[in-house]
């Protein structure tokens, strides 16, 4: 499945994106923002492994912004109690950054997660000097939630993590009724 708006397209990985990736992904910008499971520095075969892993996940994305690959968005849904409700994550080569690049794609991936998953929240967490972050998902329509205080330990030091989310506007009047 692709999904599009105007110059930025989600797609499926293909084995062309690996050298790309590891190019941007290579990157201590990006890793500061990321979870530690992104390596530093980053392969070629790490990329290869990425793609092999999530080739075939429905809510997993490249970003193409004028047919050329530039990062990745997806949605990790969650389960049990949770499972009307997914984390989004993605990111962004910078080259690309403050082109409003992001905030196409994540308005994309929220109203697939929506309408294709059946999803009625999605939320992430923010690292507190990441205010780029914050503003694209503002502007996407999430809501600031809350602050985890020093929730997150990286690169030796701990910092807080700012948590949005959005719900579903199909079952944001949701009474508690069950059907």
């Amino acid at each position: 499945m692709e999904l599009q708006s105007g110059n930025i397209t989600l797609r499926p990985f293909r084995d062309s994106d690996a050298p790309r990736l590891a190019e941007l992904a290579n990157n201590e910008k990006i890793g500061r923002n990321l979870r530690d499971g992104l390596p530093f520095p980053y392969t070629v075969d790490d990329a290869r492994n990425f793609i092999e892993r999530f080739r075939k996940v429905e809510s997993f994305f490249a970003i193409e912004y004028k047919g050329e690959y530039v990062g990745n968005i997806s949605l990790s849904p969650l389960d049990n109690v949770y499972r009307k409700t997914a984390e989004i994550g993605y990111f962004l080569g910078e080259p690309y950054w403050n082109k409003g690049i992001m905030t196409i794609a994540v308005n994309l991936i929220t109203e697939f997660g929506f309408r294709e998953l059946g999803l009625a929240r999605l939320h992430t967490g923010v690292y507190e000097y990441n205010p780029a972050s914050q503003r694209v998902l503002e502007k996407c329509g999430y809501i600031r939630e809350g602050v985890f205080r020093k929730n997150i330990f990286k690169n030796g030091s701990l910092w807080d993590e700012i948590r949005y989310g959005i719900i579903n506007p199909e079952v944001e009047q949701y009474d508690g009724e069950m059907p």
